[in-house]
């Protein structure tokens, strides 16, 4: 990659993204076999500073850059001296002066993470991890890479193929990197919401948009159930969770409306019963838990491609 850090989806070109999609998967057939750690970047500091709670996007860096033979920090802002008033960049100049080359941040401000990298402050490489609403580029690598495991025939050409992203598009950074990813790629995408929970100038994301689930369904290739992101919320944005789910829920009805070959996405966690039932987030045609899984191969590629290298591995070992 072109770039030293990734803080959004525009900061790589189509060939860039393919290039990462192609080392994850390169990477993933190489620890699926015998060679379970790396030895890529044994030597090197990787830091998660992480000023939101995480769970899978934190575990996945941390398991993505140990098996790369990365030492790993983690950084939790509670419980430290961020609460006690200390800045961004006091923190990151901290963690660098101990040794970190690259850290990822997930913060609460959209734009957090570029004002790390473009500052000054610090030398390290930095990933974004999730900033305010703004983007989350790593969960949309790792699900065009689901995408692509599951409809070969668009391995480099997402034309043809129709991604739906559904609910909460205002306060997600998902949907965002989704839809900047997915039709740089070539596929059409359709953001499905109620109109309070639709953003201004929506026009502009060279995108569809509609309001009606229910007339979508039956032409999606892939329909990425999005959590309702209650904590960003300070009015109400639709009448009850129950009229929620009714509308734009994913349930037993609009399961069987899907197509047989279609899969269904989740960036967790998940509000089962509100935005997805149970029957849905756990049949046959769910890739749930192949997200988290392959989250941590593309994500092992961004660090290789960022730290280590700057070609897909052909061989069993890297070094």
């Amino acid at each position: 990659m072109r770039t030293r850090d990734l803080l959004s989806i525009k900061d790589i070109d189509r060939a860039e993204a393919f290039e990462i999609l192609d080392t994850a998967r390169e990477l993933s057939r190489i620890t699926d076999g015998a060679v379970k750690k790396l030895p890529t970047l044994r030597g090197r500091t990787v830091v998660n500073l992480f000023f939101e709670d995480s769970t899978r996007t934190r575990l996945s860096f941390e398991a993505a850059a140990k098996r790369l033979s990365a030492d790993v920090i983690n950084f939790s802002a509670k419980g430290s001296s961020v609460s006690k008033g200390e800045s961004l960049k006091d923190t990151a100049q901290t963690l660098e002066a101990m040794g970190a080359e690259l850290i990822i941040v997930r913060h609460g401000s959209s734009g957090a993470a570029q004002r790390l990298a473009e500052s000054g402050w610090i030398k390290a490489h930095v990933i974004n991890a999730g900033d305010g609403t703004h983007e989350h580029p790593t969960q949309a690598l790792l699900d065009a890479f689901t995408i692509r495991e599951h409809f070969p025939e668009h391995r480099q050409d997402f034309s043809g193929l129709h991604i739906g992203i559904v609910g909460d598009i205002l306060h997600s950074r998902v949907a965002r990197s989704n839809a900047l990813l997915l039709t740089m790629l070539g596929a059409r995408v359709t953001l499905i919401a109620p109109p309070t929970l639709m953003p201004l100038g929506v026009e502009s994301w060279n995108v569809e948009s509609s309001f009606s689930f229910d007339d979508v369904i039956p032409e999606l290739d892939a329909v990425m159930m999005l959590r309702v992101q209650s904590e960003r919320m300070n009015d109400a944005f639709f009448p009850s969770e129950r009229e929620y789910a009714r509308d734009f829920g994913l349930g037993a009805v609009r399961l069987k409306a899907l197509k047989k070959s279609a899969i269904i996405m989740h960036p967790g966690p998940m509000n089962r019963g509100l935005e997805i039932s149970a029957a849905a987030a756990d049949s046959d045609q769910s890739v749930i838990l192949e997200q988290v899984a392959n989250g941590v191969s593309v994500r092992m590629a961004v660090l290789y491609l960022l730290m280590g290298g700057a070609a897909v591995p052909t061989e069993g070992v890297l070094v």
